[in-house]
C-alpha cells in the first residue's frame, strides 16, 4: 500500500479495533512482517539505486540484485538500529495514534513497564518527527488565520502570572468547512507577528488564491496582498472568537492538551513536534476507524529517515526549564504473546489443596 492508494481498506490493510490489534501482532515476527509490507507493499526496492529485483538473506535482509547493497525492513527508518522489540514500538504506536488526547512519556513508562524514562520520551519524539507528510496539500477554501502564545513560566516577581515575552508565538489557520464546522488545520511556531513572518506562514500553509479571513492586525494586509482574497475582520475583546471561532477554538484546546496531557511540561525547543502531533490528530479526528490512524502513522514511520537521540536533544538555544531525559538507557522487553497458563486457576487450586 503506498500513498498513491489512499483508501486502504479495514480489517485487511490494518487491524479495526485493539482486540484485532492484539490478535495481528502476537510476536516481533508478525511485526516485522507488516512493516516490511507497508514500507515495500509491491516487493523489495532497493533504497540506494531503487531497483526492484533481489532476494532475502538467511538473517532476514534483502541484498539487491543491481548495486549489491544489503538492507533490512527497518534499515533507514525510524526503527533503524532500536533497541526495542517491536511488539513495543507497535503498542506505543497504537496509543500514540488512537488516544484522542495523545500521552506522556511518564504515562507510557508505566502503562507498558518499560525500563526507564529516557526510553519513553525518545519513542514518543521519533513519532513526532516523522508526523509531517512531505508534499501535503495545502489548506484552502476560506482559511482563518490568527496568531497566539503558548508555553512561557511565570515571571519573577509575578506569581501564577505570565507574560508574553516568556511565550512562544504560535501561527494559527483553520479552514472552514461548509455549511458549518471546521476542516484542516495547521500550528506553527514563528519568529514574530511582523508582515514578514505572517507571509511566509502563509505561504507555506495556505494555497494561493484562497480565501484568508484575520482580524484587524495591520501586517495580515501585506501578507495577504496578490495571493489571497483577504477578509479583515475588526474586533473588540469578546467578540474576536465569533468573528474567527475556528483559530480561537483550536487555541484553547492546544493550550489545554498541553496542559492536561503533559501537565504543561513542554520545552519551548520541543514545542514544533507537539503542535504537530497535535495538528496530526486534529487533522484526523474524523477518521471512521482508529485503526487506519494506525496504520497512517506506520506509513510515515516507514517512509522516514532514522532520527536519533542525539538529534531529539539538540536544541538551538539552551532551556532553563528543560530537564533532560536520564543517561541510563533501559531495553524493554519484547511483549510477544503467548498462550496464558490462567494464573488465577492456579491461585483457587493451592487455596483448595
Amino acid at each position: 500500500m503506498t500513498s498513491d492508494t489512499p483508501h486502504p481498506q479495514p480489517g485487511k490493510h490494518y487491524p479495526t479495533t485493539y482486540g484485532d490489534f492484539g490478535a495481528w501482532f502476537r510476536k516481533d515476527s508478525d511485526c516485522l512482517d507488516y512493516l516490511e509490507w507497508v514500507r515495500w507493499p509491491a516487493g523489495f526496492v532497493c533504497p540506494d539505486c531503487e531497483a526492484v529485483d533481489g532476494w532475502r538473506l538467511s538473517d532476514g535482509r534483502y541484498e539487491c540484485a543491481e548495486c549489491g547493497v544489503r538492507t533490512s525492513p527497518t534499515a533507514g527508518t525510524i526503527f533503524d538500529r532500536t533497541r526495542t522489540p517491536l511488539t513495543v514500538w507497535f503498542q506505543v504506536c497504537w496509543m500514540f495514534a488512537t488516544q484522542k488526547d495523545g500521552l506522556s512519556a511518564m504515562a507510557l513508562q508505566r502503562n507498558l513497564g518499560l525500563g526507564s524514562y529516557q526510553t519513553a520520551w525518545a519513542m514518543l519524539h521519533r513519532l513526532r518527527s516523522v508526523l509531517v507528510r512531505p508534499g501535503r496539500e495545502l489548506l484552502s477554501g476560506i482559511v482563518e488565520a490568527d496568531e497566539t502564545f503558548i508555553g512561557g513560566s511565570s515571571a519573577p516577581g509575578t506569581p501564577g502570572g505570565r507574560t508574553p515575552d516568556e511565550k512562544v508565538l504560535v501561527a494559527v489557520a483553520v479552514e472552514r468547512s461548509d455549511p458549518k464546522g471546521f476542516g484542516r488545520c495547521r500550528l506553527v511556531v514563528i519568529k514574530d507577528a511582523s508582515t514578514t513572518s505572517l507571509r511566509t506562514f502563509l505561504k507555506d500553509t495556505v494555497e494561493p488564491g484562497s480565501t484568508v479571513i484575520t482580524d484587524g492586525w495591520q501586517p495580515y494586509r501585506e501578507a495577504t496582498a496578490g495571493l489571497y482574497t483577504h477578509q479583515r475582520h475588526v474586533a473588540l475583546g469578546a467578540l474576536a472568537h465569533q468573528l474567527l471561532p475556528g483559530v480561537h477554538r483550536i487555541s484553547a484546546l492546544v493550550k489545554r492538551w498541553i496542559l492536561g496531557t503533559h501537565q504543561g511540561s513542554v520545552d519551548d525547543a520541543h514545542l514544533p513536534l507537539y503542535l504537530d502531533e497535535y495538528v496530526f490528530r486534529w487533522n484526523r479526528r474524523k477518521s471512521r476507524n482508529l485503526g487506519l490512524r494506525f496504520y497512517r502513522l506506520l506509513e510515515l514511520a516507514a517512509r522516514h529517515d532514522p532520527v536519533r537521540y542525539r538529534q531529539l536533544i539538540m536544541t538551538k538555544r539552551p532551556s532553563k526549564t528543560l530537564r533532560p531525559p536520564p543517561q541510563t538507557r533501559g531495553k524493554p522487553a519484547s511483549m510477544e504473546l503467548s498462550r496464558p497458563d490462567r494464573p488465577w486457576r492456579a491461585v483457587f487450586q493451592a487455596n483448595s489443596g
